[in-house]
């Protein structure tokens, strides 16, 4: 299923559930086994999911930095075989996030119903 993220100053953002779940949950949003229909990340919240996601997009980041030591033998991957990560899939949902605090708009999000 598709996550849709709203906001009155940018275009809307598209989200694969599970990809959408993994950011809200870091930026703070608490659930336990989906993603909620529905929610809101008021203007005083986005400060501190804003960074929430950058904290988890570092810690990522760490992660993946530690393992490509192990593989500094392979010949480096085309840049279509690489794999999409944390920063990639954030980075529309955080300039939503961003502009959004600095408009004083709030974002939502909701279960997209199909195209």
């Amino acid at each position: 299923m598709l996550i849709t993220f709203h906001s009155k100053v940018v275009a809307e953002v598209l989200m694969l559930t599970d990809h959408a779940g993994a950011l809200l949950l870091a930026a703070g949003k608490s659930f336990k086994d989906k993603v909620p229909e529905r929610g809101v990340f008021t203007v005083e919240q986005l400060g501190p999911a804003i960074s929430g996601i950058e904290h988890a997009i570092e810690e990522y980041q760490s992660a993946r930095d530690g393992s490509d030591e192990e593989d500094e033998d392979k010949a480096p991957a085309s840049p279509m075989a690489r794999m999409v990560g944390l920063k990639e899939r954030a980075f529309p949902l955080l300039d939503m996030m961003r502009q959004s605090l600095a408009a004083n708009a709030e974002v939502t999000w909701e279960v997209s119903r199909g195209w």
